[in-house]
Order: structure tokens, then C-alpha cells, then sequence
């Protein structure tokens, strides 16, 4: 969204649902530092604005922004380099031993590395530590991990 790139912000995510009667278009952003009450005012009324222009939503809709969270997807290969060393929950599609453990599984978690080419390398910090490589194609959802 060029009006995001302007105010120095990123699309995260993007919903567009029905609840009940309603509809709603949620935008989730993020920036270097976070994201304040205020940023999410200036980006609702300014792509309101824009929505309103545009006419790009052709029935009635709730508009709502917000920061991802604390626990903010990784969605782009761009996230995985960008929140290098910091704590994340991995979920593989498919239970997978990318470390020889001897016992497949979903779930991995630990210090995010970073990012080559379409490999995510986590080093794990349980008992046993050590390094797990995952490819993109695998992860079916990624997470910084607040509780660390």
C-alpha cells in the first residue's frame, strides 16, 4: 500500500470478513519500533479516505487497524530477516525430524537466525539445542514468540 510506504509503515496482514450482518476489513501494520494508537487513527482515516475515493468495497464494512501483536506473523521471507534473533514458534505443514531427533513433529521453537535463500534456520534452546533449518515451503505458520 503506497500510502503505508509514506507514513514509513508496512501491511502485515489483511482480513476481509463477514461477521454476523456485518463486514469487516481489518489491516494489521507494523513499523521499526512498533506501532502507536495514533499511527493506527492516521492510517484508518487515511485509507478511508482513499476506500471512500476509490470505491473499492462495494457493500457497507467496518474498518479497523491495528498492530499485529506481540506474537506478529512472519509472513514474508523479508519478516525472517528482519526479526533475526529474536524468539519464534515455527508450525511445519507436515510433522518433519529436520534434526535427526529420532521423533517427527510440528512444532519448533527457539532464536530465529534468519533467513538464506528459502531456508529459515532457528537454533533451538531446549535440552538438547542445536540448529534446525526449515524451508518456507514447510512452515505453515510462524510467530515471534512474546513469552521469552
Amino acid at each position: 500500500m503506497p500510502i503505508l510506504d509514506d507514513l514509513g509503515m508496512e501491511l502485515v496482514h489483511q482480513e476481509y470478513r463477514q461477521e454476523g450482518r456485518e463486514w469487516a476489513l481489518r489491516l494489521f501494520i507494523d513499523k521499526p519500533g512498533g506501532i502507536t494508537l495514533d499511527d493506527c487513527v492516521t492510517v484508518s482515516r487515511e485509507v478511508d479516505a482513499i476506500l471512500e475515493v476509490e470505491d473499492v468495497v462495494h457493500r457497507s464494512y467496518r474498518l479497523e487497524v491495528s498492530s499485529p501483536g506481540l506474537d506478529r506473523p512472519l509472513l514474508k521471507s523479508r519478516d525472517y530477516a528482519r526479526f533475526a534473533g529474536e524468539w519464534v514458534k515455527i508450525k511445519t505443514r507436515d510433522s518433519i525430524d529436520p534434526d535427526q531427533r529420532g521423533h517427527q513433529r510440528k512444532t519448533f521453537s527457539g532464536i530465529l537466525c534468519g533467513i538464506e535463500g528459502d531456508v529459515v534456520t532457528i537454533e533451538q534452546q531446549d535440552k538438547r539445542g542445536g540448529k534446525v533449518e526449515l524451508r518456507l515451503g514447510e512452515i505453515d505458520q510462524a510467530n515471534l514468540d512474546p513469552q521469552f
